[in-house]
């Protein structure tokens, strides 16, 4: 595309997102601490701020907990599907297992955690998350450099598949920004058209076909437009994902969202409770007009006299007409309703400390029932395209072999704890049937593959490749560790291209 046809791109889009950022404006001055001096409104109440920090950390914790591994990779059905290939299959998911700890060092070494919990906070309050995922360069202790980009510099499409393929953003920078980020990048004439020193860049990443085109143009010097960069990725940079959305809708819907009268109402609540409170701490007097009492010199002091005339009630306190007792119980239901929509109560701690083990995986399995449908978006819009993308990354660092997750050459898994709370649930079933059928007596027994029974229950607990023996061959071939070898070769048919 040519530069102004980028920029005509970005604005019709922008165009369309102008009735979200209403709504998007007040959820965030409501919940999260706007920049001093920018104004919003006064806050009294802040349970909304409390259980959004609580609900970004709990998905930080439950999807990709840090300096932890919540990923895994395992040969695909080209391999596992066959008999004869176990010797193969076992080489080929060492190597998967090596490709895995690679990348996971990687992730540790890099600012992922905080970046992630930046982006979930967007998620959670907006309903749309952005994070941008750069290859850091050539030094660096990691190859991957995370950044959370906030929803106001983006502009969002849906592509063909249905999710955010096509990203636009816009950012004010210097030249010393733009000529660091864009080496050789055709600048105007210093001053022209920069009142405040910065110039107006818009980034463009949009499917075509076979990657994802890059552009990068210079927005309103000497009246036209410039570009700075181009490219094409294999893999997208700006990984685009959503709480929930409504039919038609491109953008998402956070919980938020869902909570903001609650939010307003109980703001306001507080607001009143306060001004109430004020009243009854201080009090409200009031006098007759006798020309005896002077208000402006009454000071209301302990030994204070206070002169008034015969006959007159001189300074007497006004009774309070608020209803403390009404306010709290609104309060109350307010406090709770919130929480409950913003899942403080499902996905916190828990409150009693003698709960049982059997209470607590109950707990969890009822917030994996509640978040199913969430939890299956970010694993689709978030979790694959992120490790795909680092991957791709690292293929180009020449450290993991080109690996492609079809599922039919290598598999993805993941093996966070809201994964793994569904694989205990599936071994329990198996290791059920397994004693059933031994309850059956020896024939039932002989009809069970032990050792398969075995692989299968270390698949979905998600054990090391390591730990288990080949089925057929007596010891696998190592992976070749001498230098100059590829490290890939173990992996046979699992090879494939991921260029970037």
């Amino acid at each position: 595309m040519k530069p102004e046809e980028i920029l005509q791109r970005h604005a019709r889009a922008l165009e369309a997102r102008r009735p979200w950022e209403g709504v998007w404006r007040e959820c965030y001055e409501h919940v999260l601490a706007t920049v001093p001096g920018t104004g919003g409104p006064a806050l009294f109440d802040g349970t909304a701020a409390d259980a959004v920090e609580q609900l970004a950390a709990s998905l930080l914790a439950e999807l990709t907990p840090p300096w932890s591994r919540w990923f895994g990779l395992a040969p695909g059905r080209a391999l596992t599907g066959q008999d004869g290939l176990a010797a193969e299959a076992q080489a080929a998911a060492e190597a998967l297992e090596q490709a895995a700890d690679t990348l996971q060092g990687h992730l540790d070494r890099s600012s992922f955690a905080l970046e992630m919990h930046q982006a979930f906070l967007d998620l959670v309050v907006a309903g749309t998350g952005v994070l941008l995922v750069e290859e850091a360069a050539p030094g660096e202790a990691s190859a991957l450099r995370f950044q959370a980009v906030p929803l106001r510099e983006c502009v969002l499409e849906e592509g063909p598949s249905g999710r955010l393929e096509t990203v636009y953003r816009a950012a004010r920078l210097d030249r010393a920004a733009v000529a660091a980020r864009w080496p050789g990048a055709d600048l105007p004439p210093a001053g022209a058209g920069e009142p405040d020193g910065r110039l107006r860049v818009v980034e463009a990443v949009w499917p075509d076909g076979t990657g994802y085109g890059f552009a990068a143009v210079l927005d309103g010097v000497d009246g036209q437009a410039r570009m700075l960069a181009r490219g094409r990725f294999a893999r997208s940079p700006f990984i685009a994902f959503r709480w929930m959305k409504a039919p038609g809708e491109s953008y998402g819907r956070g919980p938020v969202m869902r909570a903001l009268p609650d939010i307003r109402t109980a703001n306001k609540v507080v607001e009143l409770v306060l001004k109430n409170a004020s009243i009854a701490a201080t009090g409200i007097w009031q006098a007759d007009d006798d020309g005896v009492l002077n208000p402006a010199t009454v000071r209301l002091v302990p030994g204070a006299i206070i002169p008034k005339a015969p006959g007159s009630s001189g300074l007497t306190p006004l009774a309070a007409p608020g209803n403390f007792d009404v306010s709290q119980l609104v309060l109350s239901d307010m406090r709770g309703r919130i929480r409950s929509a913003l899942l403080a109560d499902r996905l916190g701690p828990p409150q009693d400390a003698r709960m049982t083990a059997t209470e607590v995986l109950e707990r969890s399995a009822q917030a994996a029932r509640l978040l199913g449908a969430t939890y299956g978006r970010l694993q689709a819009e978030l979790l694959t395209p992120l490790i795909a993308r680092c991957l791709s990354i690292l293929r180009r660092r020449g450290e993991v072999p080109p690996i492609l997750l079809d599922g039919h050459e290598a598999s993805l898994s993941y093996q966070s704890p809201l994964a793994r709370l569904q694989g205990r649930s599936d071994a329990a079933n198996m290791l059920l049937f397994l004693q059933a059928v031994a309850a059956l007596g020896p024939e039932a027994t002989a009809q069970v593959d032990r050792p398969a029974a075995a692989r299968h229950l270390a698949k979905i607990l998600a054990a090391p490749a390591g730990i288990l023996n080949a089925a057929t061959a007596p010891s696998p071939s190592p992976l070749p560790s001498h230098p100059g070898s590829d490290p890939g070769a173990a992996l046979g048919p699992v090879r494939a291209a991921i260029e970037e």
